[in-house]
């Protein structure tokens, strides 16, 4: 039987039945891979006799008979001296955890064994596996403490044990696995106080530890924590006030401390995370005003409903470009409801529960606002006032002409600072056509709301109109304050300056100034793109309505679109005089022209790969890329992996899955290892119209066309570009082909795609 046989991969097919005994027999085998199969039956315990042995993967099967002697075949792989990976999750494997787990081979990297039915306690010689980097134990019935011994594993980069019935306290040794970079402990019954030994690990870029009986204050540690992107704590009993360091966590992008006894005022800092998306304070005894966080522009949602809270609700809330989601309910704020902006929308905004409340739109159903007639005194004091306002504007005026004196000595002087000091003056000569700060701000009416298309990791977007050439343009505006921008200005500026691509948004110019108050000011010049991003239309629910697409993309335009990004891909990989890898692709970094042509933008975080700086990179990543691209993002990105082409392709191969199924990965349907990935291999092919998004099945399709072979065919394609492993990922080049393959197929077209 293949005497020779090293490698056998028999994954992602339809087999049935039991695992034959036979392949124990292949005594040469290292790597065997049989899941997402229907396999039954028990695990052999032959597969302890193949020395060899280095990966065996059998996940997503119908394997085991949720008995007591499912996990026999643990202790067999002790003999397996050389085995690194073992993924056997997503089972009906039972019975309790075998302590010859913790006997298993030194050289062992990956233990992945979640949803099964595995019970009793971890082993404390667990901490003798001291080369793991990842233990998946999630979604079991596991009971008993987290041993001490934990804190051996120093190599250990991901710890999962959500969903368990897991009690006594988190260890403080868990603090010596200071790589540990993804922590999930929800969904169990550990008690005590929260470690500040966690605040040793300084790589750690998500904390799930909500739902448990956690009691104590938030340690001040946590909130040191450097690159924090995830601070999950609700539902626990924690206690005191939520730590002033909060506003250290500038990369912050999900905070949830609902439902526990916190209580005193919400800190000033909180406005100093300026990644914060979304805040979940709800079901604590907050008092005070609500803080000043009108830096945070990115934030998506906030939920500060059944706590303290007084004073009025700050009018700026309703500036925030992407906020979908705001409950403010059974608190004791007072005064006039704000009108404007999202507070248009009431189901967004919900502010029931406030007695003291008035105004606001009428869906949200608050009493109107007392009308108060003006008296003589209060016209006296008008009259009083316009005098005193016109000897205001003289002494203005004075004082005017003393400070523009004062600021042109500064202009001057910081221009010549800004000339001496810049270090990068051949990028921004590749741009000829150059154009002032002035130029800018008359072109977007002062950087007027109005004229704001979008915000990303480091900026806002702007409509403007450049008078000279009644031209609109895309103004990306740097935010100077925030880390990493003077970065992401010059990798933009480098890697567009001589690139061309249909498929590429052209930068037209850049400007390299100061402000009228003389701040530092950089903003990128781009071609403005009509039909706005492909996020807009694959999410319309989310959109302003004023800026919500007519109708939906059809498939035959979201193949096209998936051939046009694949091909301009693959030209930045292969066909640039250096590779360069985009490091942040996602739907909102895809732009539509006005035939629906697809331009890729934001290269803030691109890297030319002959000229990378790892350190450079990590510094970015924990700042905007992760921020940007959560769910998009390679998993080897989140253990220090350097930036590749091969990173590029698992963006894609998630945004295809978005694409045609709806679903953003980071849905709320998809927590702990279960992800949008597995949510498509689930399904394929059988249901693949259950995952498909509806509107697809309803946009211009002609009557029996096979829309679900089409669909299979695109997702499973999806699937090979976000494969687990960087080397297994379909080449960009090889994708292109593929989706004309199934353009011409199914809708007899020609259209191809061109460099």
């Amino acid at each position: 039987m293949l005497p020779n046989l090293q490698d056998l991969n028999m994954g992602r097919n339809h087999y049935t039945g039991a695992i034959p005994t036979t392949l124990s027999n292949v005594s040469t085998l290292q790597r065997l891979v049989m899941e997402e199969n229907n396999l039954t039956g028990s695990i052999p315990l032959g597969f302890g006799k193949i020395p060899r042995l280095q990966i065996l993967s059998l996940n997503q099967n119908s394997l085991g008979s949720q008995s007591f002697g499912d996990l026999e075949f643990l202790g067999s792989l002790t003999n397996c001296t050389q085995l690194e990976t073992l993924y056997v999750g997503e089972n009906r494997l039972a019975g309790d955890l075998p302590t010859s787990i913790a006997n298993l081979s030194r050289s062992l990297i990956n233990i992945y064994l979640p949803m099964n039915h595995i019970s009793g306690n971890i082993p404390h010689d667990i901490g003798n596996l001291v080369s793991l980097r990842s233990l998946d134990l999630g979604d079991n019935l596991l009971t008993g403490p987290l041993p001490t011994s934990i804190g051996k594993l120093s190599e250990l980069g991901e710890l999962s044990l959500y969903s368990n019935r897991m009690s006594r306290e988190i260890p403080s040794s868990i603090g010596n696995i200071t790589g540990l970079v993804h922590l999930y402990l929800f969904n169990n019954s550990f008690e005590g106080t929260i470690p500040p030994s966690l605040g040793n690990c300084s790589y750690l870029l998500e904390l799930w530890i909500a739902n448990n009986k956690l009691s104590g204050i938030i340690p001040r540690e946590i909130m040191q924590i450097p690159n924090l992107v995830t601070l999950i704590i609700e539902g626990n009993s924690l206690i005191g006030s939520l730590p002033n360091d909060v506003g250290r966590l500038q990369y912050l992008v999900l905070l949830t401390v609902g439902n526990n006894n916190l209580s005193g005022q919400l800190p000033q800092t909180l406005g100093g995370c300026l990644s914060l998306e979304v805040i979940y304070l709800q079901g604590n005894s907050f008092v005070g005003a609500i803080p000043d966080i009108k830096a945070l522009m990115g934030v998506k949602r906030v939920d500060l409903s059944n706590n303290n809270l007084s004073g009025s609700i700050p009018r700026y809330l309703g500036n925030f470009p992407s906020l979908e989601y705001l409950n403010l309910s059974v608190n004791k704020f007072e005064g006039r409801v704000p009108t404007e902006g999202k507070f248009q929308n009431a189901t967004i905004v919900s502010v029931f529960g406030n007695k003291d409340l008035c105004g606001g739109i009428q869906e949200l159903n608050i009493k109107p606002c007392p009308l108060k007639e003006p008296t003589m005194v209060t016209k006296h004091s008008s009259h009083l006032k316009k005098v005193a306002i016109g000897v205001g504007v003289g002494i203005a005026l004075l004082l005017l002409l003393v400070m523009a004196s004062y600021s042109l000595c500064l202009l001057r002087k910081r221009k010549k600072n800004l000339q001496t000091n810049n270090p990068t003056p051949s990028t921004l000569e590749a741009f000829h056509e150059k154009i002032s700060y002035g130029d800018l701000r008359n072109a977007t009416d002062g950087f007027s709301s109005s004229n704001l298309i979008g915000s990303g990791s480091f900026g806002t977007v702007f409509k403007a109109l450049l008078p000279i050439e009644n031209k609109v343009v895309a103004v990306k505006v740097l935010n100077m304050q925030r880390r990493g921008a003077m970065k992401s200005f010059m990798a933009e500026c480098e890697s567009l300056k001589d690139i061309r691509h249909r498929n590429l948004v052209k930068l037209l110019s850049a400007c390299s100034s100061i402000d009228f108050q003389g701040n530092e000011f950089r903003a990128l010049i781009y071609e403005f793109m009509t039909n706005g991003s492909l996020d807009m239309w694959l999410h319309p629910e989310e959109v302003e309505e004023i800026r919500r697409p007519s109708r939906t993309l059809t498939l035959l335009e979201r193949l096209s679109i998936s051939i046009d990004v694949a091909s301009v891909l693959d030209y930045l990989h292969v066909y640039c005089h250096e590779p360069i890898a985009h490091c942040d692709l996602k739907p909102s970094n895809v732009l539509l022209d006005d035939d629906l042509t697809a331009h890729v933008s934001d290269f803030g975080l691109a890297r030319l790969l002959l000229k990378f700086d790892k350190d450079s990179f990590l510094n970015q990543l924990s700042s905007a890329g992760v921020r940007g691209t959560i769910g998009y993002a390679a998993p080897e990105y989140g253990i220090g992996g350097h930036p590749s082409i091969h990173g590029d392709v698992y963006s894609f191969g998630v945004l295809i899955l978005e694409m045609f199924t709806g679903k953003r990965p980071t849905n709320v349907l998809f927590e702990g290892t279960f992800t949008l990935h597995n949510y498509v291999k689930l399904a394929l092919p059988k249901r693949v119209l259950d995952i498909a998004d509806e509107s697809i099945l309803h946009c211009g399709l002609r009557v029996g066309f096979p829309v679900a072979e089409c669909l299979t065919l695109v997702l499973e394609l999806g699937l090979r570009c976000c494969e687990e492993s960087p080397t297994n990922r379909l080449a960009t080049s090889e994708a292109a082909k593929e989706f004309i393959s199934i353009r011409e197929k199914f809708f007899n077209t020609k259209r191809t795609a061109r460099r």
